[in-house]
């Protein structure tokens, strides 16, 4: 999952980058208001957490902004400010969360991982594929009623891939959303991680679901 931190606090926000990194997340961080919100409308993130007080518009701005512009993205404030009407006033603006500072960090990725299974698409929606099913709310998957076991990284390469079934997803794509990886830097992890999901998904099936696509890149079809 991709998430963005816009906090200007640059020490609070490398711990929570390093912190979520460490969890197997891509993170992205925008130090002011501005630059947050233009990074918000120009890349598909799964979550955004924002600080409130920030330079170059606040959070209240760019959660308006964002929700004026019908992104769908969740988002979680974070703010100093505990009264009552405050948080009433963000979650009308559009948040979908908020926490307190100072706060727990495993209380902050409790309140993410709550988001992302919220999502913008329905967590509770099985992604299906012929018969390759995956759940995004139990994070399991099946080939034809069997249980497959896939590392995190592989689950997240498939989600991706079967939220977009049936079209092309390049290999920047790919490991853009899944590691924050320039995929020109000359990294073969995408056809690595792809890979290691044809063994698990495809091997032992006479239909092939995960196709490259030559000259562009990969997609999830039946033939």
């Amino acid at each position: 999952m991709r998430i963005l931190v816009v906090e200007d606090e640059k020490k609070l926000a490398s711990v929570l980058h390093q912190g979520m990194v460490e969890r197997d997340y891509a993170v992205d961080l925008a130090h002011d208001g501005q630059e947050g919100l233009e990074m918000a409308l120009a890349t598909d993130y799964d979550c955004i957490v924002l600080d409130l007080m920030l330079p170059h518009h606040d959070g209240t701005e760019v959660c308006r902004e964002i929700r004026r512009l019908g992104r769908k993205t969740p988002i979680l404030v974070l703010t100093a400010r505990s009264a009552t009407n405050e948080k009433v006033r963000l979650l009308d603006l559009g948040a979908d969360d908020y926490l307190t500072k100072p706060f727990a960090f495993d209380e902050l990725l409790a309140r993410i991982r709550a988001l992302l299974r919220r999502g913008p698409v329905d967590p509770h929606t099985v992604l299906r594929v012929a018969d390759l099913e995956l759940d995004p709310a139990s994070r399991r998957v099946r080939r034809a009623g069997q249980e497959v076991i896939l590392t995190s990284r592989e689950f997240a390469v498939l989600e991706y891939l079967m939220r977009h079934r049936g079209s092309v997803v390049t290999r920047g794509m790919i490991a853009d959303h899944v590691w924050n990886l320039d995929y020109e830097s000359g990294s073969n992890i995408v056809e690595v991680y792809i890979n290691y999901l044809r063994r698990k998904i495809d091997q032992s099936s006479p239909v092939k679901l995960i196709q490259t696509i030559r000259g562009a890149g990969y997609s999830v079809r039946e033939t």
